[in-house]
Order: C-alpha cells, then structure tokens, then sequence
C-alpha cells in the first residue's frame, strides 16, 4: 500500500508516494535495503516509537506522531549509526534528508493520510 502524506496545517505534501510498514516483517526490514529515497518517497512505520539507523546507507528525516496523526517531534537529518526515539510516538514517518525543512513541518502540526495508487 502506498499512501499520500499531507501536512493540513501547513498546506504543504510531505509525501507523494510513502509506502506502509505495518507488519512485524515490514516494520523490521524498514529502508535497511534501500540505497536512498528519491523526492517524494517515504515510509510510514506503525506502530513505532523508536528507529535506528544502523546498516543504513543514507540520512533520512523523521516525523514521529501521535494516535491523532499529529507531529510529536521531529528529527532533521538522522545519519546511519545513530537512534531516535519518543514515547509519545505511535507511528513515525521518514522521509529525505530535508523534507522537514522544505515543508515546514514542526510538532503540533495536523497530518492527513490517504491511500494511492501504485
């Protein structure tokens, strides 16, 4: 399933085509075999309060939220090796390196999220 992210707070698209990671197997694999994410790209895990960036090959930016689908935190430009966390997380979003900077997306922000082709 791919899905379309949008920030209704900002009026911005975070995501044009982010797949879903909503399975153990999913959730477990998350971007570690991917080499990059091209614009546009994503990967929504839920459930998920923590990621780690360990084996990655790329920086990425991540949004987590709350149950409501609202930004909690943000964490710009986390590089391979390193951990991210929030316990008020229920999913988190990630994205290119500089996606959180070209959107504007900052916590208290209202995402919405509806399913696409591809």
């Amino acid at each position: 399933m791919k899905i379309r992210v949008y920030n209704r707070t900002r009026e911005s698209v975070v995501a044009e085509c982010a797949d879903v990671a909503n399975t153990s197997e999913t959730r477990r694999e998350g971007l570690l075999k991917r080499t990059g994410l091209a614009p546009g790209e994503g990967l929504w895990i839920s459930p998920c309060e923590a990621v780690h960036c360990f084996f990655m090959k790329f920086t990425i930016d991540v949004i987590y939220l709350n149950k409501k689908k609202e930004v909690v935190k943000v964490r710009p430009s986390l590089k391979p090796w390193r951990i991210s966390g929030c316990l008020r997380a229920h999913s988190v979003l990630e994205l290119p390196e500089g996606r959180i900077a070209a959107t504007g997306t900052a916590p208290g922000d209202q995402l919405e999220f509806e399913k696409v082709d591809g």
